[in-house]
């Protein structure tokens, strides 16, 4: 849970009250030689006064080969550029970078690209270290596990000695689907997202798990790509089963706006005729009518916290690991 409070001095107020850019106060902090003394002694005077600590595993970055830390997202551009998921983890991670002078890039790669690809980018030197934001099976992780490249992933790597920081999926979708149960639905339906990965096969587990525990059959359901379309595709062959259902649990948010959409033109009304809950609370969940019933997954303190586990590693440092993050749910008109 975010904690609101004091908020430490940064460089950027250091340089503020000191007169002077926020590289000489960089080049200060860190023992750089090309700063004139009279310089030196007010950026002191300010780091003094506004009571300013470096973060050691920040300053050990600007030590490294290259100063610049990728953010590698193993989808298909459209994806990138049309899930909110991934805009926010990005912001993450300039977050947990805030206070050092690394340059984090954003690195895309195709879900179907071999994993060797990628290990290659990592080992040429262009950059010092990265997280890894998404993955489609082990394939990566294990591949990655081999080298001695410093890697953080936002989700399970489902590979043995590798960082990683997640929510736990499985027990925020059997929220969702209880969810459901308790507000009468019986007949219950699931979009899942792409099998390959692994929050993807949690949350079908964690919808299972409620129906079982309930006594309800839950083999009703189909296979989604995380996309509007694909959510829209997936209610259309549950329709066609001709199975009815009065509530539907679905992977994420884009997908519920899909889902949502063919269910009006079907003629099914949300809430009143199928209940519908989402993953993520993402600003989709804003933008449906009714709003969406949804599940929180803060992409953004997730890759806030892999970066934060990242400068350790870079650092020297062994970040504890697994961090698991729980989920909420968050009420609105579709549930």
């Amino acid at each position: 849970m975010l904690k609101v409070g004091h908020v430490a001095p940064t460089l950027e107020d250091v340089a503020r009250v000191a007169g002077v850019s926020r590289a000489t106060v960089s080049r200060v902090v860190n023992g750089g030689e090309l700063v004139a003394e009279k310089t030196s002694e007010t950026v002191n005077r300010a780091i003094a006064q506004l009571g300013y600590h470096p973060n050691r595993a920040a300053r050990a970055l600007v030590t490294r080969r290259t100063g610049a830390i990728a953010v590698i997202v193993p989808e298909a551009d459209e994806r990138v550029f049309t899930d909110p998921f991934f805009p926010q983890a990005y912001h993450g991670a300039l977050q947990a970078f805030t206070d050092s002078d690394v340059q984090v890039v954003l690195a895309m790669a195709q879900p179907g690209d071999n994993a060797s690809r990628m290990v290659r980018y990592l080992e040429s030197g262009h950059v010092d270290g990265a997280i890894i934001v998404s993955h489609h099976g082990p394939g990566l992780a294990r591949a990655l596990a081999r080298t001695n490249q410093p890697v953080v992933f936002v989700g399970d790597p489902e590979t043995p000695g590798l960082s990683y920081v997640d929510v736990d999926q499985e027990t925020a979708a059997r929220t969702a689907t209880e969810y459901l149960l308790a507000r009468g639905s019986r007949r219950l339906a699931m979009i899942t997202g792409p099998m390959d990965m692994a929050a993807a096969r949690q949350r079908a587990r964690g919808y299972e798990l409620a129906m079982g525990a309930a006594g309800l059959d839950s083999s009703l359901r189909a296979g989604g790509d995380f996309s509007t379309n694909g959510g829209a595709q997936a209610a259309e062959r549950l329709l066609a089963q001709g199975r009815d259902f009065d509530g539907l649990f679905v992977a994420n948010d884009l997908m519920a706006v899909g889902a949502m959409r063919v269910l009006a033109e079907a003629g099914r009304r949300v809430p009143d005729d199928v209940r519908v809950v989402g993953f993520d609370n993402s600003i989709a969940a804003l933008q449906t009518n009714p709003g969406l019933t949804t599940m929180t997954n803060p992409a953004s303190d997730l890759a806030r916290m892999a970066g934060e586990m990242l400068i350790g590693l870079l650092a020297g440092q062994r970040p504890d690991s697994p961090v698991i993050l729980s989920s909420e749910l968050v009420v609105r008109g579709s549930a």
